[in-house]
């Protein structure tokens, strides 16, 4: 067995045996799962590029594809530069743009690849002088290059819309206007305020509730041009209820990071399909539970998604806007990119109290695909931290 001394909460560090039972990582088709599931994936930094890594990223693009492969590779679909990808936490525009470009490309050369792209209006800078035309036109532009690409769009939300609506009707004219020129169906992305701050009040109202009401009105206005929605507010009760208000053609995507494994799984009244970040760091385990949903078996769906819940609401604990770090640091844990170093230098945001818990869930969750490797690498970061493995 593998053992590594890591830190505790009381800084003792102690012996943690790992439990060195990884979940086989097997290839399957998207059509072998009963739900369409995308995951959101990182950008793999490139640690040799000289730069300046607060203001310039780098990016290494051989190893950002070839994870979508994998993802691919594992039935999953990808969600593509969003807010995994450090959309607006250090990826700007032009680089997403670069991102979509190549990773359209790659699902060209597959067959029956699942890809969507974020487009926003994060290339305009939010402000008191940003009117609801300019954010239109941003839009647009951005809807316009994902479309050109032959990309299917994920329509996200917008700090500039957030900080110019004076009221409900400045969404609706938004998004109005945006929907009818779509060539086909989009999903939306309602991100809370504790994935991004600055999108608190989004739809018009402070109370999720409320700003709910506001968002299935324009659904329902527009629901030939919205294939589903994708909501992140962390809360299974208030998915539920916008889930059971859905026009019947319009699909719920879940975005909770904290309760997927029961959403997915559905109720008597419905159920949500996926697109989470968490699936970029559990990518073998959520493609095995699907597959055994897919077979009708329950049991083995929950047997392998419920131990991934607590690594999941670890790594996307407050501030949520930091899980980034843990999705990539999964990623350099499993040997997926050969050095631990983010866009913008996020590396940094979470603690390595953090990373030490981190690693135990993942074990527990058996998402270390080779214990021996983890184990190396996470005694690498130790040392760095002055923490004898």
């Amino acid at each position: 067995m593998i053992t590594i001394n890591l830190p505790n909460p009381d800084r003792s560090v102690s012996p943690y045996q790992l439990t060195g039972d990884p979940i086989p990582l097997t290839k399957v088709k998207a059509s072998d799962f009963p739900r369409i599931a995308y995951a959101a994936a990182h950008v793999v930094a490139d640690p040799l590029a000289e730069h300046d890594p607060w203001l310039t990223p780098a990016i290494d693009w051989d190893k950002t594809l070839q994870f979508r492969h994998r993802l691919w590779d594992l039935g999953l679909g990808v969600a593509e530069a969003m807010d995994t990808a450090q959309r607006g936490m250090g990826l700007g525009w032009a680089e997403a743009q670069e991102l979509i470009r190549r990773s359209q490309a790659e699902a060209r050369g597959r067959t029956a690849a699942l890809i969507a792209y974020g487009a926003g209006t994060d290339h305009l800078h939010p402000g008191p002088g940003v009117s609801i035309d300019q954010i239109i036109g941003a839009y647009e532009e951005q809807v316009g290059f994902v479309e050109a690409q032959g990309g299917r769009v994920i329509l996200m939300a917008s700090r500039a819309l957030a900080l110019a609506a004076r009221s409900p009707d400045d969404y609706a004219r938004v998004y109005g206007r945006i929907l009818s020129q779509v060539r086909q169906p989009v999903i939306l992305h309602w991100l809370g305020e504790m994935f991004d701050p600055a999108l608190q009040g989004y739809w018009g109202d402070i109370d999720h509730n409320r700003a709910m009401d506001v968002c299935l009105e324009v659904i329902a206005t527009n629901a030939d041009k919205v294939d589903g929605i994708k909501i992140s507010l962390l809360s299974a009760e208030k998915e539920i209820a916008m889930r059971r208000r859905l026009p019947a053609m319009v699909k719920m995507y879940t975005g909770d990071d904290f309760n997927y494994a029961q959403l997915i799984a559905g109720d008597e009244e419905g159920h949500s399909h996926a697109l989470l970040g968490i699936f970029d760091a559990i990518a073998p385990a959520a493609s095995a539970g699907l597959a055994a949903l897919g077979r009708g078996d329950t049991d083995v769906f929950f047997e392998l998604l419920d131990p991934t819940v607590p690594l999941s609401r670890h790594i996307f604990a407050a501030p949520t806007r930091f899980y980034k770090t843990g999705v990539v640091f999964l990623a350099y844990l499993n040997g997926l990119q050969d050095h631990f170093t983010m866009v913008g230098g996020q590396q940094s945001a979470r603690s390595l109290q953090h990373l030490s818990e981190l690693f135990r869930l993942a074990d527990k969750a058996r998402v270390l695909g080779d214990p021996d490797q983890a184990a190396r690498r996470m005694r690498d970061v130790l040392a760095v931290h002055g923490v004898a493995a």
